[in-house]
């Protein structure tokens, strides 16, 4: 291979990478602008997730998911997937669930990445005709 065709051929894969919901996000909250963690999202037989991988207030890196129900119940919030069992709908990834680690609640769930930048994952939790939206920040 020449240096043309390896410079090609890594900037494609950039690109592809860059095009995918895949990967690790920050999240930032939708109220205060704050950032809190890294999420990374990933597939797992044929579902996709989102697992906490960073935290970054100090004082709660070590707590347990103490409102959450059933199998997550009193599970360290660093480690906890908290989006489950998204399915792909043509740009979209929808028919699964997000928890919020610090009320317990779990919503429905739909992510996708912004129309005008793939490094920015629109996710929207919502119950019936409510919901709120967050936007999160690609890591590289």
């Amino acid at each position: 291979m020449n240096k043309f065709t390896i410079i090609i051929t890594l900037l494609v894969s950039i690109n592809l990478n860059s095009q995918t919901v895949f990967g690790k996000w920050k999240t930032v909250d939708d109220k205060s602008g704050e950032e809190k963690s890294i999420v990374e999202i990933y597939k797992e037989d044929g579902k996709v997730y989102g697992k906490i991988i960073e935290i970054f207030d100090e004082s709660k890196r070590d707590l347990p998911c103490k409102f959450c129900e059933g199998e997550d119940e009193n599970k360290p919030i660093l480690g906890l997937d908290i989006i489950k069992g998204l399915e792909k709908s043509g740009d979209v990834y929808k028919n699964g669930t997000v928890t919020n680690p610090e009320n317990g609640k779990t919503y429905d769930c739909r992510i996708k990445l912004d129309e005008d930048d793939p490094d920015r994952l629109q996710l929207r939790g919502y119950v019936s005709f409510f919901y709120r939206t967050q936007y999160w920040i690609r890591v590289n």
